[in-house]
Protein backbone atom coordinates (compact mmCIF):
# COMPACT_ATOMS: atom_id res chain seq x y z
CA UNK A 1 0.00 0.00 0.00
CA UNK A 2 1.09 3.57 -1.11
CA UNK A 3 1.31 6.03 1.89
CA UNK A 4 2.42 9.69 2.93
CA UNK A 5 4.90 9.57 5.12
CA UNK A 6 5.44 12.43 7.59
CA UNK A 7 8.26 12.52 11.06
CA UNK A 8 6.10 12.86 14.13
CA UNK A 9 7.49 13.01 17.22
CA UNK A 10 6.19 10.96 20.02
CA UNK A 11 9.11 10.12 22.47
CA UNK A 12 9.45 6.63 21.43
CA UNK A 13 13.01 4.97 21.75
CA UNK A 14 11.62 2.56 19.21
CA UNK A 15 11.10 2.98 15.58
CA UNK A 16 7.30 3.36 15.72
CA UNK A 17 5.22 3.53 12.58
CA UNK A 18 1.63 5.39 13.27
CA UNK A 19 -1.34 3.75 11.57
CA UNK A 20 -4.92 5.10 11.38
CA UNK A 21 -6.98 2.18 12.65
CA UNK A 22 -8.62 1.97 8.71
CA UNK A 23 -5.74 1.89 7.31
CA UNK A 24 -3.76 -0.81 9.80
CA UNK A 25 -7.12 -3.14 8.94
CA UNK A 26 -6.44 -2.60 5.15
CA UNK A 27 -3.04 -3.33 5.55
CA UNK A 28 -3.49 -6.43 8.10
CA UNK A 29 -1.58 -5.62 10.66
CA UNK A 30 -2.32 -5.22 14.49
CA UNK A 31 -0.36 -3.19 17.50
CA UNK A 32 3.53 -4.37 17.72
CA UNK A 33 3.24 -6.16 14.12
CA UNK A 34 5.97 -4.77 11.65
CA UNK A 35 5.60 -2.96 8.13
CA UNK A 36 8.69 -2.82 5.79
CA UNK A 37 9.00 1.06 4.28
CA UNK A 38 10.74 1.32 1.02
CA UNK A 39 11.62 4.87 0.47
CA UNK A 40 14.41 6.10 -1.99
CA UNK A 41 15.68 2.63 -3.03
CA UNK A 42 15.80 1.92 0.83
CA UNK A 43 13.72 -0.08 2.97
CA UNK A 44 13.33 0.17 7.00
CA UNK A 45 10.98 -1.87 9.43
CA UNK A 46 9.01 -0.33 12.29
CA UNK A 47 6.64 -1.54 14.49
CA UNK A 48 3.33 -0.88 14.19
CA UNK A 49 1.08 1.51 16.56
CA UNK A 50 -2.82 2.55 15.66
CA UNK A 51 -4.83 5.31 16.26
CA UNK A 52 -7.44 6.91 15.66
CA UNK A 53 -7.00 10.28 15.52
CA UNK A 54 -3.34 11.22 14.96
CA UNK A 55 -3.03 10.54 11.49
CA UNK A 56 -5.23 10.33 9.13
CA UNK A 57 -6.51 7.51 6.51
CA UNK A 58 -3.60 7.55 3.78
CA UNK A 59 -1.21 8.96 6.17
CA UNK A 60 2.17 7.01 8.16
CA UNK A 61 3.31 8.99 10.81
CA UNK A 62 7.39 7.63 11.75
CA UNK A 63 9.65 8.47 14.50
CA UNK A 64 12.68 9.63 14.18
CA UNK A 65 14.30 6.07 14.67
CA UNK A 66 13.39 5.16 11.55
CA UNK A 67 15.32 8.01 10.35
CA UNK A 68 14.40 10.76 7.87
CA UNK A 69 11.60 8.97 5.46
CA UNK A 70 9.12 11.72 4.17
CA UNK A 71 6.88 11.61 0.94
CA UNK A 72 5.15 9.24 -0.91
CA UNK A 73 6.49 5.68 0.52
CA UNK A 74 5.72 2.12 0.13
CA UNK A 75 4.45 -0.56 2.95
CA UNK A 76 4.26 -4.15 2.92
CA UNK A 77 3.91 -6.49 6.44
CA UNK A 78 7.39 -7.60 7.10
CA UNK A 79 7.84 -10.88 8.12
CA UNK A 80 8.21 -11.81 12.17
CA UNK A 81 11.96 -11.41 13.54
CA UNK A 82 13.54 -15.14 13.75
CA UNK A 83 14.87 -13.88 17.37
CA UNK A 84 11.09 -14.12 18.73
CA UNK A 85 11.08 -18.40 18.07
CA UNK A 86 14.63 -18.40 19.85
CA UNK A 87 13.07 -16.15 22.10
CA UNK A 88 9.99 -18.95 22.67
CA UNK A 89 12.21 -21.49 23.37
CA UNK A 90 14.08 -19.54 25.81
CA UNK A 91 10.90 -19.37 27.61
CA UNK A 92 10.35 -23.04 27.34
CA UNK A 93 13.88 -23.80 29.27
CA UNK A 94 14.92 -24.83 26.39
CA UNK A 95 19.42 -23.87 26.35
CA UNK A 96 20.06 -21.53 23.72
CA UNK A 97 22.99 -21.98 20.79
CA UNK A 98 25.39 -19.63 20.44
CA UNK A 99 24.05 -18.49 17.05
CA UNK A 100 20.57 -17.93 18.43
CA UNK A 101 21.95 -15.69 21.15
CA UNK A 102 23.77 -14.00 18.49
CA UNK A 103 20.59 -13.29 16.79
CA UNK A 104 18.40 -12.27 19.68
CA UNK A 105 20.99 -10.07 20.43
CA UNK A 106 21.82 -8.63 16.72
CA UNK A 107 17.88 -7.93 16.19
CA UNK A 108 17.71 -5.97 19.95
CA UNK A 109 20.53 -3.77 18.33
CA UNK A 110 18.66 -3.25 15.23
CA UNK A 111 15.37 -2.48 16.72
CA UNK A 112 13.49 -5.53 15.41
CA UNK A 113 11.92 -6.47 18.42
CA UNK A 114 9.13 -4.58 20.31
CA UNK A 115 9.16 -3.85 23.91
CA UNK A 116 7.11 -7.13 24.90
CA UNK A 117 9.18 -9.39 23.03
CA UNK A 118 12.24 -7.79 24.79
CA UNK A 119 10.35 -8.36 28.25
CA UNK A 120 10.08 -11.94 27.61
CA UNK A 121 13.47 -12.69 26.49
CA UNK A 122 14.33 -10.87 29.91
CA UNK A 123 11.73 -12.87 31.78
CA UNK A 124 12.92 -16.06 30.02
CA UNK A 125 16.16 -15.10 31.22
CA UNK A 126 15.54 -14.92 34.51
CA UNK A 127 12.87 -17.76 35.30
CA UNK A 128 15.26 -20.35 32.88
CA UNK A 129 18.57 -18.79 34.01
CA UNK A 130 21.42 -18.39 31.27
CA UNK A 131 23.81 -21.68 31.15
CA UNK A 132 27.53 -20.75 31.71
CA UNK A 133 27.59 -21.23 27.70
CA UNK A 134 25.24 -19.10 27.35
CA UNK A 135 26.02 -16.23 29.54
CA UNK A 136 29.56 -16.46 27.34
CA UNK A 137 27.80 -16.01 24.08
CA UNK A 138 25.94 -13.70 25.44
CA UNK A 139 28.40 -11.27 26.53
CA UNK A 140 30.69 -12.14 23.65
CA UNK A 141 27.37 -11.19 20.94
CA UNK A 142 27.31 -8.39 23.14
CA UNK A 143 30.48 -6.98 22.84
CA UNK A 144 30.40 -7.56 19.06
CA UNK A 145 27.79 -4.89 18.55
CA UNK A 146 28.09 -1.22 18.88
CA UNK A 147 31.68 0.81 19.13
CA UNK A 148 35.00 -0.53 20.91
CA UNK A 149 38.02 0.90 22.19
CA UNK A 150 41.72 0.31 21.85
CA UNK A 151 43.95 1.93 23.50
CA UNK A 152 47.22 0.36 22.34
CA UNK A 153 48.62 -0.43 25.70
CA UNK A 154 49.26 -4.46 27.33
CA UNK A 155 47.51 -3.35 30.36
CA UNK A 156 43.88 -1.57 31.06
CA UNK A 157 42.90 -1.25 34.19
CA UNK A 158 38.90 -0.72 35.21
CA UNK A 159 36.16 -2.02 37.86
CA UNK A 160 32.53 -2.21 38.28
CA UNK A 161 30.11 -3.16 41.40
CA UNK A 162 26.72 -4.72 40.59
CA UNK A 163 25.25 -1.70 43.12
CA UNK A 164 22.57 -2.18 45.13
CA UNK A 165 24.27 0.19 47.73
CA UNK A 166 23.49 3.57 48.55
CA UNK A 167 26.66 6.14 49.11
CA UNK A 168 28.79 3.09 47.24
CA UNK A 169 31.27 6.11 45.56
CA UNK A 170 34.38 4.31 45.22
CA UNK A 171 35.24 4.59 41.54
CA UNK A 172 36.14 8.34 41.89
CA UNK A 173 38.64 7.86 44.89
CA UNK A 174 39.85 4.16 43.11
CA UNK A 175 40.27 5.55 39.55
CA UNK A 176 42.81 8.43 40.47
CA UNK A 177 44.72 6.33 42.96
CA UNK A 178 45.50 3.50 39.92
CA UNK A 179 45.89 6.14 37.49
CA UNK A 180 48.30 8.22 39.87
CA UNK A 181 50.57 4.22 39.83
CA UNK A 182 50.85 5.04 36.04
CA UNK A 183 47.89 2.20 35.10
CA UNK A 184 45.34 3.37 32.28
CA UNK A 185 42.01 3.34 33.99
CA UNK A 186 39.40 4.76 31.55
CA UNK A 187 35.99 4.10 33.51
CA UNK A 188 32.57 5.03 31.67
CA UNK A 189 30.19 4.66 34.37
CA UNK A 190 26.10 5.29 34.57
CA UNK A 191 23.19 7.54 35.54
CA UNK A 192 21.35 6.42 38.36
CA UNK A 193 18.10 4.83 37.37
CA UNK A 194 16.63 3.49 40.35
CA UNK A 195 19.18 5.02 43.00
CA UNK A 196 19.68 8.43 44.30
CA UNK A 197 22.99 8.65 42.42
CA UNK A 198 25.08 6.67 39.69
CA UNK A 199 29.04 7.56 39.68
CA UNK A 200 28.12 9.98 36.71
CA UNK A 201 25.73 11.84 38.26
CA UNK A 202 28.26 12.67 41.39
CA UNK A 203 30.94 13.58 38.75
CA UNK A 204 28.92 15.58 37.39
CA UNK A 205 28.69 18.24 40.28
CA UNK A 206 33.03 18.37 39.59
CA UNK A 207 32.88 18.56 35.37
CA UNK A 208 31.22 17.48 32.46
CA UNK A 209 30.86 13.55 31.93
CA UNK A 210 29.27 13.44 28.24
CA UNK A 211 32.13 13.33 25.32
CA UNK A 212 32.44 11.52 22.12
CA UNK A 213 34.95 8.87 21.67
CA UNK A 214 37.78 10.92 20.28
CA UNK A 215 37.65 13.51 23.50
CA UNK A 216 37.71 10.50 25.86
CA UNK A 217 40.55 9.52 24.09
CA UNK A 218 42.67 12.53 24.74
CA UNK A 219 41.39 13.01 28.48
CA UNK A 220 43.25 9.73 28.78
CA UNK A 221 46.36 9.68 26.70
CA UNK A 222 47.00 13.33 29.09
CA UNK A 223 46.03 11.98 32.22
CA UNK A 224 45.89 8.19 32.20
CA UNK A 225 42.00 7.60 33.27
CA UNK A 226 38.79 9.48 33.00
CA UNK A 227 35.53 9.22 34.85
CA UNK A 228 32.43 9.29 31.68
CA UNK A 229 29.18 8.83 31.39
CA UNK A 230 28.96 5.17 29.50
CA UNK A 231 25.56 6.48 27.86
CA UNK A 232 27.52 8.86 25.65
CA UNK A 233 29.53 6.54 23.68
CA UNK A 234 27.69 3.46 22.10
CA UNK A 235 29.67 0.74 24.17
CA UNK A 236 27.61 -2.80 24.10
CA UNK A 237 24.04 -0.44 22.98
CA UNK A 238 22.21 -3.83 23.59
CA UNK A 239 22.80 -3.89 27.31
CA UNK A 240 21.07 -0.53 27.81
CA UNK A 241 18.42 -1.89 25.92
CA UNK A 242 18.42 -4.66 28.00
CA UNK A 243 18.29 -2.58 31.29
CA UNK A 244 15.76 -0.41 30.18
CA UNK A 245 13.24 -3.57 30.19
CA UNK A 246 14.50 -5.38 33.40
CA UNK A 247 14.13 -1.68 35.78
CA UNK A 248 9.97 -1.45 35.65
CA UNK A 249 10.08 -5.66 36.11
CA UNK A 250 12.65 -5.18 39.02
CA UNK A 251 14.84 -8.21 38.01
CA UNK A 252 18.52 -9.01 37.09
CA UNK A 253 19.02 -12.23 36.42
CA UNK A 254 22.79 -13.51 37.04
CA UNK A 255 23.50 -14.72 33.84
CA UNK A 256 22.40 -11.38 32.33
CA UNK A 257 24.31 -9.17 34.95
CA UNK A 258 27.89 -11.10 33.99
CA UNK A 259 27.00 -10.34 30.14
CA UNK A 260 26.14 -6.83 30.84
CA UNK A 261 29.02 -5.70 32.98
CA UNK A 262 31.92 -7.95 30.88
CA UNK A 263 30.41 -6.70 27.25
CA UNK A 264 31.20 -3.55 28.44
CA UNK A 265 34.31 -4.20 30.15
CA UNK A 266 35.61 -6.02 26.81
CA UNK A 267 34.29 -3.64 24.05
CA UNK A 268 35.57 -0.80 26.65
CA UNK A 269 39.26 -2.26 25.70
CA UNK A 270 40.07 -3.34 29.44
CA UNK A 271 42.59 -5.91 29.89
CA UNK A 272 42.36 -6.26 33.91
CA UNK A 273 39.06 -5.85 35.99
CA UNK A 274 38.18 -5.96 39.27
CA UNK A 275 34.28 -6.64 40.44
CA UNK A 276 33.13 -5.62 43.18
CA UNK A 277 30.13 -8.05 44.98
CA UNK A 278 28.37 -6.27 47.65
CA UNK A 279 26.68 -8.78 49.74
CA UNK A 280 23.55 -9.24 52.90
CA UNK A 281 20.54 -7.80 53.35
CA UNK A 282 19.23 -4.72 51.46
CA UNK A 283 21.83 -5.42 48.59
CA UNK A 284 21.12 -7.32 45.61
CA UNK A 285 23.18 -10.04 46.53
CA UNK A 286 21.32 -11.55 49.80
CA UNK A 287 24.15 -13.85 50.96
CA UNK A 288 28.35 -14.91 51.13
CA UNK A 289 27.78 -18.26 49.07
CA UNK A 290 25.38 -16.81 46.68
CA UNK A 291 28.00 -13.90 46.09
CA UNK A 292 31.05 -16.56 46.12
CA UNK A 293 28.72 -18.65 43.20
CA UNK A 294 28.44 -15.19 40.79
CA UNK A 295 32.39 -14.80 41.59
CA UNK A 296 33.09 -17.70 39.97
CA UNK A 297 30.66 -17.15 37.11
CA UNK A 298 32.32 -13.70 36.64
CA UNK A 299 36.04 -15.38 36.39
CA UNK A 300 34.68 -18.37 34.17
CA UNK A 301 33.21 -15.69 31.74
CA UNK A 302 36.19 -13.38 32.58
CA UNK A 303 38.96 -16.08 31.46
CA UNK A 304 36.69 -16.90 28.02
CA UNK A 305 36.62 -13.39 27.04
CA UNK A 306 40.10 -13.09 27.76
CA UNK A 307 40.46 -10.69 30.62
CA UNK A 308 42.15 -10.96 34.04
CA UNK A 309 39.70 -10.46 36.39
CA UNK A 310 39.48 -10.65 40.20
CA UNK A 311 36.32 -10.46 42.26
CA UNK A 312 35.71 -8.47 45.69
CA UNK A 313 33.11 -9.45 48.01
CA UNK A 314 32.21 -6.89 50.32
CA UNK A 315 29.23 -5.96 52.89
CA UNK A 316 26.23 -3.66 51.64
CA UNK A 317 24.03 -4.23 54.41
CA UNK A 318 24.55 -0.38 54.93
CA UNK A 319 25.41 2.62 52.96
CA UNK A 320 29.32 2.90 52.25
CA UNK A 321 29.50 6.66 52.89
CA UNK A 322 27.81 9.09 54.98
CA UNK A 323 26.10 11.19 52.01
CA UNK A 324 23.56 10.05 49.71
CA UNK A 325 22.75 11.60 46.73
CA UNK A 326 25.34 13.59 44.02
CA UNK A 327 26.48 16.50 46.01
CA UNK A 328 26.49 14.54 49.59
CA UNK A 329 28.51 11.95 47.90
CA UNK A 330 30.89 14.54 45.67
CA UNK A 331 31.76 15.65 49.86
CA UNK A 332 32.83 12.11 50.85
CA UNK A 333 35.03 11.78 47.73
CA UNK A 334 36.73 14.76 48.42
CA UNK A 335 37.02 13.96 51.86
CA UNK A 336 38.30 10.61 51.99
CA UNK A 337 40.91 12.10 48.90
CA UNK A 338 42.04 14.90 51.42
CA UNK A 339 42.74 11.96 54.26
CA UNK A 340 39.74 12.12 56.35
CA UNK A 341 36.46 10.33 56.94
CA UNK A 342 34.06 8.39 55.58
CA UNK A 343 36.73 5.43 56.59
CA UNK A 344 34.25 2.76 55.71
CA UNK A 345 34.53 4.87 52.36
CA UNK A 346 38.12 4.52 52.48
CA UNK A 347 38.44 1.26 53.78
CA UNK A 348 36.59 -0.30 50.70
CA UNK A 349 38.38 2.34 48.56
CA UNK A 350 41.93 1.28 49.01
CA UNK A 351 41.15 -2.82 49.64
CA UNK A 352 39.73 -2.48 45.42
CA UNK A 353 42.27 0.05 44.40
CA UNK A 354 44.94 -2.51 46.11
CA UNK A 355 43.62 -5.49 44.21
CA UNK A 356 43.19 -3.66 41.24
CA UNK A 357 46.77 -2.51 41.17
CA UNK A 358 47.97 -5.67 42.30
CA UNK A 359 46.25 -7.74 39.41
CA UNK A 360 47.90 -5.32 36.77
CA UNK A 361 51.06 -6.16 38.13
CA UNK A 362 51.79 -3.32 40.22
CA UNK A 363 52.74 -3.39 44.24
CA UNK A 364 49.59 -2.57 45.67
CA UNK A 365 49.94 1.20 47.43
CA UNK A 366 46.95 3.04 47.45
CA UNK A 367 46.99 3.86 50.71
CA UNK A 368 50.24 5.51 50.61
CA UNK A 369 49.27 7.17 46.99
CA UNK A 370 45.94 8.33 49.00
CA UNK A 371 48.01 9.84 52.23
CA UNK A 372 50.38 10.85 49.91
CA UNK A 373 48.30 13.68 47.79
CA UNK A 374 48.74 12.26 44.87
CA UNK A 375 45.30 10.54 44.00
CA UNK A 376 43.46 14.05 44.73
CA UNK A 377 46.13 15.81 42.52
CA UNK A 378 45.47 12.97 40.11
CA UNK A 379 41.22 13.58 40.26
CA UNK A 380 41.81 17.45 40.05
CA UNK A 381 44.01 16.72 36.58
CA UNK A 382 41.28 14.61 35.57
CA UNK A 383 38.78 17.07 36.55
CA UNK A 384 40.34 19.97 34.62
CA UNK A 385 40.99 17.87 31.53
CA UNK A 386 36.73 16.97 31.59
CA UNK A 387 36.53 21.10 31.62
CA UNK A 388 35.51 21.15 35.49
CA UNK A 389 37.26 23.27 38.09
CA UNK A 390 40.03 21.65 39.61
CA UNK A 391 40.08 23.57 42.68
CA UNK A 392 36.97 22.63 43.89
CA UNK A 393 36.80 21.91 48.24
CA UNK A 394 33.64 20.75 50.31
CA UNK A 395 32.95 24.02 51.35
CA UNK A 396 32.18 25.11 47.44
CA UNK A 397 29.92 22.11 47.77
CA UNK A 398 27.18 22.83 49.60
CA UNK A 399 23.75 20.66 50.31
CA UNK A 400 20.30 21.63 49.50
CA UNK A 401 18.99 23.57 52.13
CA UNK A 402 15.64 22.57 52.56
CA UNK A 403 16.50 20.67 55.78
CA UNK A 404 14.62 18.00 57.83
CA UNK A 405 17.07 16.01 61.03
CA UNK A 406 15.73 12.66 62.40
CA UNK A 407 16.93 12.30 65.88
CA UNK A 408 17.20 9.33 68.21
CA UNK A 409 14.28 8.62 70.36
CA UNK A 410 16.06 6.35 72.67
CA UNK A 411 19.27 5.93 73.79
CA UNK A 412 20.66 2.69 72.11
CA UNK A 413 22.37 1.63 69.24
CA UNK A 414 22.04 1.57 65.96
CA UNK A 415 21.08 -1.83 64.47
CA UNK A 416 20.42 -1.67 60.62
CA UNK A 417 20.42 1.37 58.17
CA UNK A 418 17.60 0.10 55.51
CA UNK A 419 19.29 0.51 51.94
CA UNK A 420 16.03 0.72 50.18
CA UNK A 421 14.45 3.07 52.76
CA UNK A 422 17.13 5.52 52.69
CA UNK A 423 17.33 5.48 48.94
CA UNK A 424 13.92 5.86 48.52
CA UNK A 425 13.92 8.81 50.74
CA UNK A 426 16.61 10.70 49.13
CA UNK A 427 14.84 10.42 45.87
CA UNK A 428 11.80 11.37 47.33
CA UNK A 429 13.80 14.33 48.12
CA UNK A 430 15.15 15.21 44.59
CA UNK A 431 18.09 12.93 43.86
CA UNK A 432 19.75 12.99 41.57
CA UNK A 433 17.88 15.04 39.27
CA UNK A 434 17.93 17.70 42.22
CA UNK A 435 21.78 17.35 42.66
CA UNK A 436 22.05 18.97 46.00
CA UNK A 437 18.97 16.93 47.43
CA UNK A 438 19.79 13.68 49.23
CA UNK A 439 20.38 12.20 52.76
CA UNK A 440 23.59 12.46 54.94
CA UNK A 441 24.02 10.14 57.54
CA UNK A 442 25.16 10.79 61.15
CA UNK A 443 25.16 7.73 62.32
CA UNK A 444 25.78 3.87 61.22
CA UNK A 445 24.85 0.27 62.19
CA UNK A 446 26.88 -0.13 65.71
CA UNK A 447 27.39 3.54 66.95
CA UNK A 448 25.90 4.23 70.08
CA UNK A 449 23.31 6.94 70.50
CA UNK A 450 22.10 9.18 72.95
CA UNK A 451 18.52 10.57 72.93
CA UNK A 452 17.69 13.05 70.61
CA UNK A 453 21.21 12.65 68.68
CA UNK A 454 20.76 13.09 65.15
CA UNK A 455 20.66 10.19 63.05
CA UNK A 456 20.43 11.72 59.58
CA UNK A 457 19.46 14.75 57.96
CA UNK A 458 17.37 14.92 54.81
CA UNK A 459 18.72 17.65 52.31
CA UNK A 460 16.17 19.41 49.50
CA UNK A 461 16.25 22.35 47.18
CA UNK A 462 12.64 22.74 47.14
CA UNK A 463 10.05 22.57 50.58
CA UNK A 464 7.68 20.62 48.49
CA UNK A 465 10.09 17.88 48.03
CA UNK A 466 11.41 17.67 51.77
CA UNK A 467 7.63 17.38 52.96
CA UNK A 468 7.16 14.34 50.66
CA UNK A 469 10.73 12.38 51.53
CA UNK A 470 9.55 13.63 55.38
CA UNK A 471 6.16 11.86 55.08
CA UNK A 472 7.43 8.83 54.16
CA UNK A 473 10.48 9.14 57.05
CA UNK A 474 7.25 9.54 59.51
CA UNK A 475 5.21 6.11 58.47
CA UNK A 476 8.77 3.82 58.17
CA UNK A 477 12.23 3.76 59.76
CA UNK A 478 15.39 4.35 57.63
CA UNK A 479 17.71 4.14 60.67
CA UNK A 480 16.83 2.01 63.28
CA UNK A 481 17.97 2.25 67.02
CA UNK A 482 17.92 -0.18 70.16
CA UNK A 483 18.73 -0.49 73.01
CA UNK A 484 21.13 -2.73 73.95
CA UNK A 485 19.09 -5.54 75.45
CA UNK A 486 16.93 -5.32 72.64
CA UNK A 487 19.60 -4.88 70.08
CA UNK A 488 21.35 -8.28 71.77
CA UNK A 489 17.65 -10.01 71.00
CA UNK A 490 17.39 -8.95 67.35
CA UNK A 491 20.82 -10.02 66.65
CA UNK A 492 19.61 -13.83 68.58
Amino acid sequence: MEFVAREIDIGSRNPMVILNGEDAEELGVNPLDRVQIRHDDRTVIGIVEVTEELVPVGSLGVTRRLGHVQGYVDVTVAPRPTAVHYIRKKLEDVELERDEIASIVREIHENRLNDVELGAYVCGAYTNGLSMAETTALAESMAEVGETLDWQAAVVGDKHSIGGVPGNRVTPVVVPIVAAADVTIPKTSSRAVTSPAGTADTMEVFCEVEFELAEIREIVEKTGGCMVWGGSVSLSPVDDKIIRVENPLSIDPPGQIIASVLSKKKAAGSTHVVIDLPYGEGAKIDDLSAARELAEDFKRVGDHLGLELACTITRGTQPIGRGIGPVLEARDVLAVLDGADPRELRLKSVRIANVLLELCGVEPTAAEILDSGRALAKFREIVAAQRGDPDVERADLVPGGEIHTVTADREGVVVQVDNGLVSDVARRAGAPRDRRAGIYLHRQVGEAVARVDDLFTIHAEKASKLADATALVERTEPVRVRTGEEALVERV
